[in-house]
């Protein structure tokens, strides 16, 4: 599950850095014409991604329950952190990109 929710953290910090106001304080710069459109595309796979892995995993009972709780993790740990820690939070999703794919090929 693990890597489940590292996958959907990527995902939600994707679809954060897709608005235009995060955009901007998180990397100190306007996004590019198509740069918001191109990370709300990736926030969006990165979530289905992570919920087809889940039902893969675990079923469509269990896989379903197990997706939405480490979702509503993930995104609490945005909503509380970005405040206080958007560079953390940023290193985080891009170890979260790297990490998650690795442990599903490794069969954790």
């Amino acid at each position: 599950m693990l890597s489940v929710a590292l996958i959907g953290f990527a995902g939600f910090a994707a679809l954060c850095l897709a608005m235009e106001r995060h955009f901007n304080d998180l990397l100190g710069r306007k996004p590019a014409a198509g740069q918001l459109r191109g990370l709300r595309v990736a926030g969006w796979s990165l979530l289905l991604a992570s919920l087809a892995l889940s039902v893969h995993l675990r079923g469509w009972a269990h896989g379903l329950v197990e997706w939405v709780a480490v979702s509503m993790a993930g995104v609490t740990l945005w909503v509380f952190a970005l405040p206080y820690q958007p560079r953390v939070l940023l290193g985080l999703a891009a170890i979260s990109l790297i990490v998650g794919p690795l442990l599903i090929l490794s069969g954790g």
